[in-house]
């Protein structure tokens, strides 16, 4: 099994089931295949915005040939999501980020529990296993656990950290990663943000004080924006997403927990409605199990056309 197949098989699993049962002895797109593949998006989470978009696309596709095969239904609803997935220009699968800029600056937001420190704890293993020279800087001073949690990954990666006591200031944690990364010649710099502050005014505050002080060591500076997201929240995922989008601009997406969840469609909705790429899925708990997002190989295993004539 694929990576990718192992990432959406609940998704999948759910999506066919809903869908055979609509179209079992059918020979022809009518009204309540349709309504079935909208009811299948939905409860996959892809958000009721998305999935009338893609009804609204079959249904003009499918007047003028309603004895359509099952085969090409498929092919269809990969091409319409396909579609959607299509946003921030070409993404290399092999390697999302631009690492060119030296060092790169990625400054990572998402609200606590969705597997924030975790996915910069793996991204820092990805890239010292590459060979390039990484440092943390654990600005989510609020929380005593984010910072031991942080040097924990640190330590097992093998790359260094900036921390500070509790409660200091998050952008001098930030200024000092960056200004540590500069005169140590780092290759990638990874921030840790605050989850949640008491309101989103707090959060922009912080968030853009972190960036201004970052712009005087490195000016460009964070040449990404990740924000975290936990796949199996579904659409809370979304409303978290449309809140940090507010709150500061996002530049690329991380969807952890996908392995462990029917709502995969909630990737398709976000995308589509935030216009932000997925440059990462977590799925498992392994260092290793962060891999880059394939577009291509996601849709392709969503909608495997052998599934469909179960």
């Amino acid at each position: 099994m694929g990576l990718f197949d192992k990432g959406v098989q609940k998704t999948k699993q759910s999506f066919f089931q809903k869908l055979s049962r609509a179209i079992v002895g059918k020979s022809k797109v009518d009204d309540d295949v349709l309504d079935a593949i909208e009811e299948a998006l939905v409860s996959s989470d892809m958000g009721v915005d998305t999935t009338l978009k893609i009804i609204d696309s079959l249904e003009s596709r499918v007047k003028s040939d309603k004895y359509m095969s099952l085969d090409e239904l498929a092919a269809m609803l990969r091409d319409e999501i396909g579609e959607l997935l299509n946003v921030g220009g070409e993404v290399s699968s092999a390697e999302p980020f631009d690492l060119t800029k030296k060092p790169l600056v990625v400054m990572v937001v998402g609200v606590n529990g969705v597997g924030k420190t975790t996915t910069i704890g793996k991204l820092a293993a990805r890239y010292k296993a590459q060979g390039k020279k990484v440092i943390l800087g654990a600005a989510d001073t609020f929380r005593a656990a984010a910072v031991d949690q942080l040097q924990i990954w640190a330590d097992r990666a093998g790359v260094d950290i900036v921390r500070q006591n509790q409660g200091s200031d998050p952008a001098s944690v930030a200024y000092d990663t960056v200004s540590s990364a500069v005169a140590k010649n780092a290759d990638v710099v990874l921030i840790d943000t605050a989850g949640r502050l008491h309101n989103r005014v707090d959060l922009m505050n912080e968030l853009t004080k972190i960036r201004n002080v970052m712009r005087k060591v490195i000016p460009g500076a964070p040449h990404e924006v990740l924000l975290v997201l936990d796949a199996s929240t579904g659409q809370n995922a979304y409303q978290q997403a449309k809140e940090f989008s507010k709150a500061t601009d996002i530049t690329s997406l991380a969807i952890t927990k996908l392995d462990g969840t029917a709502k995969g469609g909630v990737v398709i909705g976000i995308v589509d409605q935030l216009k932000v790429p997925v440059k990462f899925i977590g799925i498992g708990e392994g260092i290793d199990d962060l891999k880059p997002f394939d577009k291509k190989e996601f849709v392709t295993s969503l909608f495997s056309i052998g599934d469909l004539k179960g």
